[in-house]
């Protein structure tokens, strides 16, 4: 009789053991669940075509945007911050490599700086050997990371842009890879120096974007993966597109603009259900920012 009562114990005591272990497994899936509704909203900066050097005879006047712009960045803390490309206008010039590096290394270490090249950094059919040069400077020259339940993807568009076969390729199924490990993400966003298109998806192919045939077969991948925005840079002036439901949103310079657009930077701010954004003249930066 002992025997029996303690197997009975035992197979009792396991199953309490083991509806506590489902509960706590339970409440550890909704506390996960609480994690992925109430992830708070944030804000980060987008900055592009510093440029530094497009005029020789106003490099001293690019340089002091470009620091005014940092200074703007360390004052208003967003948690990270992104620059796409053209980072100087001649990819080997020392003195203008130098001042790029010394203003971008006056943002507060607290924030996090991630940059792609552009054309004037790699060239407009970039090479290998160009693609090193630039690393070699920079580090890298495309990026993936997720930050509060979002995916950012940063990546070279001068390969997408030139038709460079096996650079592009690889670049290609990179991306592609980054984007299926981006499942279930709340929102991802891309970086690119060229815009894809400025405002209508079927647009012509121009000096600022990309081929229509190269564009649709990314613009297809986009809309695969549930790609919210696109932010780029290049045209030095802003503009504004769509496919579908992903926006396509082109930044002016904070080096010297090539239209209406005044130099200065974008704040995007992401939120629970959506992406938005805000171009805003270097001299009419907001005292903080509204994140809802």
């Amino acid at each position: 009789m002992m025997t029996k009562f303690r197997g009975a114990a035992f197979i009792l005591k396991f199953r309490f053991l083991f509806i506590g272990i489902a509960c706590m497994c339970i409440l550890a899936g909704c506390a996960s669940q609480r994690i992925a509704r109430n992830a708070k909203p944030f804000f980060f900066i987008q900055i592009s075509d510093t440029q530094l050097g497009f005029y020789p005879k106003k490099l001293q006047q690019e340089i002091a945007l470009y620091e005014k712009a940092v200074a703007e960045v360390n004052r208003l803390k967003p948690d990270f911050v992104v620059i796409t490309g053209d980072l100087v206008n001649n990819a080997k010039d020392e003195n203008q490599q130098a001042e790029f590096k010394r203003i971008t290394a006056m943002i507060s270490k607290k924030i996090p700086v991630y940059v792609i090249p552009g054309n004037h950094d790699v060239g407009n059919t970039p090479t290998q050997e160009d693609v090193s040069f630039y690393t070699n400077r920079y580090g890298y020259e495309k990026f993936s990371f997720e930050h509060k339940q979002s995916r950012f993807i940063g990546f070279n568009s001068n390969f997408i842009k030139a038709n460079t076969p096996v650079l592009e390729q690889a670049q290609y199924e990179w991306l592609e890879q980054e984007l299926a490990k981006a499942k279930g993400a709340k929102h991802i966003v891309l970086f690119s120096h060229h815009p894809f298109f400025i405002s209508q998806p079927d647009e012509p192919e121009a000096y600022f974007n990309i081929g229509i045939k190269t564009r649709n077969q990314y613009l297809a991948l986009f809309k695969k993966y549930g790609v919210a925005v696109v932010f780029a840079g290049h045209l030095h002036q802003n503009g504004f597109g769509k496919y579908e439901d992903m926006e396509m949103v082109t930044t002016s310079a904070i080096g010297e603009p090539l239209g209406k657009d005044p130099s200065g930077f974008r704040i995007i701010t992401v939120g629970k259900e959506k992406v938005t954004h805000q171009y805003y003249n270097i001299d009419s930066i907001p005292t903080k920012v509204a994140i809802k």
